[in-house]
């Protein structure tokens, strides 16, 4: 069911109204942004760490290490030399990924390096596990070499069973993530690219039905040039696209096939040069206020900066635009700016405003896919298995305006990805276990509760202690 859009598409702002909501929004979120941030510090200094390794055997006594270690261990790594592949089944393997960065580009930071990039990986750890079920271990290294980083992440995969890359800059994640994917007997993934993608396609598909739109016929803008844009073309072609009405822009406006700079892009960054050649068939010029006349949707994952994308440029859309500003912390306009400007449906990457299009939807469930069917590969198919399910699961609630995509307390769609996930996996022959989906589906519901039920056994043993009050909340009123 899809509901109606509520908005006049043909909404004006008022005159400075723009402005006072734009200032308006930025006052809020920097006074939000500066709370959190303040109980980040806090709560990192007195929990050390977001994750730790747990035993997942039973330990009754001395003898048990007989088993767990020495003598009897033994016999299990015979059996793994004569087969490597038991490693699967006889160690966690099965279960464990790195998720590897070396801290050249993190999400709102930048280059900050390998130990100030440490606390978003231990992060995103800790979303594997809570929300897919996942063994996933931080790994910044602090290598700056492109070949050296391949070599590195080959060395490490005798223990895992996937790769997540994780803020590397661009475009040398284009060309790690290649020479990976082709040479790795197991799945290797960069979420910057994917996970945004995935998500991003998955909102899109929703927001076009909401819209009265196809895929086919739209005529798309992407500003920014970057991981996540790049790869959503590129899922957007596999989704057959209309390429020639696609336009790209970067920091040096459109792309089009005769940019002063297309000899450098060839050379240094291919998939920007392909796209040059690719897109944009009218030939436009200029720059994004340029590229959005006449458009149905903006697809924004470029600068933190709002106001990137001006008020006044929404009208020059097409009836009903879709707006999607996806930089964090802040979006590239406001949300209630672009609705204000005549947006129809409006997305950002943030957790607090309707349609949060963010990776966090995507690489559980894609993990626990490909980690249960002992994958080798992910290729863009299974990416679109999972934002196919994504777009799926919201609607459950019902599509609409503001409604475009689960959020992470719908938890019954992540499930029903890994399973579609696994799924594709089989079908495209990449799978070393070859179960149905209804097998598949029934393995990820179990594994991926099961974190959520020991975290809570781990909370009301105390063996997790409570958060600390922060210091302006009365005692009784614990937050979190």
């Amino acid at each position: 069911m899809v509901d109606a859009v509520p908005k006049d598409p043909g909404a004006r702002p008022l005159p400075g109204r723009s402005e006072e909501r734009e200032e308006e929004q930025a006052r809020e979120a920097e006074e939000e942004t500066r709370g959190l941030s303040e109980r980040a510090v806090a709560l990192a200094r007195y929990y050390a760490g977001k994750i730790e390794v747990v035993p997942r055997v039973p330990i009754r006594g001395l003898r048990d290490f007989a088993y767990w270690y020495t003598p009897g261990i033994a016999e299990v790594s015979r059996q793994i030399h004569r087969d490597p592949e038991a490693a699967f089944d006889l160690t966690g393997r099965w279960n464990t990924i790195a998720i590897v960065t070396d801290g050249s580009r993190v999400l709102g930071l930048g280059d900050v390096g390998p130990e100030a990039a440490l606390p978003v990986m231990e992060g995103k750890a800790l979303l594997f596990k809570y929300l897919g079920g996942v063994d996933a271990f931080p790994l910044p290294v602090r290598i700056s070499d492109e070949r050296a980083l391949v070599e590195t992440v080959e060395r490490l995969v005798p223990a895992l069973g996937g790769v997540n890359l994780e803020d590397i800059a661009s475009p040398k994640c284009f060309n790690v993530l290649s020479e990976l994917q082709s040479t790795l007997p197991i799945p290797v993934w960069h979420d910057d690219q994917l996970g945004t993608a995935a998500a991003t396609v998955a909102g899109l598909l929703n927001a076009l039905t909401v819209t009265g739109r196809r895929i086919e016929r739209a005529n798309i803008v992407l500003l920014g040039a970057g991981a996540a844009n790049l790869a959503t073309a590129r899922l957007l072609q596999v989704l057959k696209a209309d390429m020639g009405a696609l336009t790209v822009v970067d920091q040096k406006g459109i792309l089009h096939a005769e940019r002063e700079d297309l000899d450098t892009l060839m050379l240094h960054n291919r998939w920007k040069y392909e796209l040059a050649l690719t897109t944009n068939d009218s030939g436009r010029r200029g720059g994004l206020k340029e590229a959005l006349d006449g458009a149905d949707v903006l697809i924004a994952a470029s600068t933190p900066t709002p106001g990137i994308v001006k008020a006044e440029w929404i009208p020059t859309m097409a009836p009903k635009p879709v707006v999607f500003a996806l930089a964090n912390p802040e979006p590239e306009i406001w949300p209630s700016v672009a609705l204000d400007a005549g947006a129809a449906v409006v997305a950002t990457g943030r957790s607090d405003f309707p349609n949060q299009v963010n990776n966090s939807l995507v690489f559980p469930a894609v993990f626990r896919g490909v980690l249960d069917a002992r994958a080798k590969k992910i290729p863009d198919a299974v990416v679109l298995a999972a934002a196919r399910e994504l777009a799926r699961g919201a609607e459950e609630r019902g599509v609409s305006a503001t409604h475009i995509l689960p959020t992470m307390e719908e938890e019954r769609v992540f499930p029903r990805m890994a399973a579609s996930v696994a799924t594709a996996c089989v079908e495209l022959s990449l799978a070393r276990a070859r179960l149905s989906r209804a097998e598949f589906l029934e393995r990820a519901e179990a594994r991926m509760a099961r974190p959520r039920r020991l975290a809570e056994v781990l909370i009301q043993s105390g063996l997790i202690p409570p958060m600390p009050l922060p210091p302006e909340e009365p005692a009784g009123n614990q937050g979190s």
